[in-house]
């Protein structure tokens, strides 16, 4: 009996082992695909900035081993964030033998909408939130100081906001399951709208880097897609989410 129940774990700690090998794989052929343009993306991720600098102002590296693990460390970074939907794929490959076939339904269209939304955060955050705070943080300076940001601090910055904003618009994701799984009512979190949103602008302000500027900027959108999430939570609920729905309000 201790064999038989003993050879199902070792066969799925080896397929888990099999999926970590691939996701490593994966990443490390993507990152060294990266590596020959380390500085091209280090460029173009810092071009907001660069955009904004006052006349006179450049990037330094106060580090001497900024200029070489700076660019990697984005290569890095990038490869993981290029990689997500086939690591999010091993993992589902992984877990969706367990799950009912009702929950598979509903489980694929969360996980292809959870990617697009982490992709959605990150553009949302280089495109718009980018120029308006590194357009803030190089204006607010006194006079005579010569703004020079630092390589590597750009670059905590910027991986920072991009998590932060990925995160962030995963809130309808984790808004609707939390309904649907019967954790939270749709009445309990619009009861409780206050304190989410405190809560909302608390987590803003541990993710950002500390100006108001970023932590307003994360807080409002993470808001909106907790309104959002409690929208489509109703619109698309399951039907047995439904049925406990009604059944407590009975």
């Amino acid at each position: 009996m201790s064999q038989d129940s003993e050879q199902p774990l070792i066969a799925h700690l080896l397929e888990l082992r099999n999926r970590l090998l691939r996701i490593v794989l994966v990443i490390v052929c993507l990152f060294i695909g990266l590596a020959f343009i380390a500085n091209e993306l280090y460029l173009l991720l810092a071009k907001p900035l660069i955009e904004q600098l006052p006349y006179g102002s450049s990037l330094i590296a106060t580090d001497v081993t900024s200029p070489l693990f700076a660019p990697f460390k984005l290569a890095f970074v990038t490869a993981f964030f290029i990689a997500m939907p086939y690591v999010l794929h091993q993992i589902w490959m992984f877990i969706s033998p367990g799950l009912y076939q009702s929950e598979k339904r509903f489980a694929i269209p969360l996980l292809l909408s959870s990617i697009i939304l982490f992709y959605a955060g990150i553009a949302f955050a280089y495109f718009l939130i980018f120029p308006i705070i590194f357009g803030f943080l190089s204006s607010i300076g006194p006079e005579g100081i010569n703004y020079l940001p630092d390589i590597n601090s750009v670059l905590s910055i910027a991986l920072k906001l991009f998590f932060a904003f990925g995160l962030a618009f995963e809130i309808p994701i984790a808004t609707m399951l939390l309904i649907w799984s019967g954790m939270a009512s749709h009445q309990s979190l619009s009861d409780k709208r206050p304190y989410i949103v405190v809560g909302v602008f608390i987590f803003a302000m541990l993710l950002t880097p500390p100006d108001v500027i970023s932590q307003v900027l994360l807080g409002i959108p993470m808001w909106i897609l907790f309104e959002l999430g409690l929208i489509f939570a109703k619109l698309y609920a399951p039907k047995a989410a439904q049925e406990n729905t009604e059944e407590s309000k009975d």
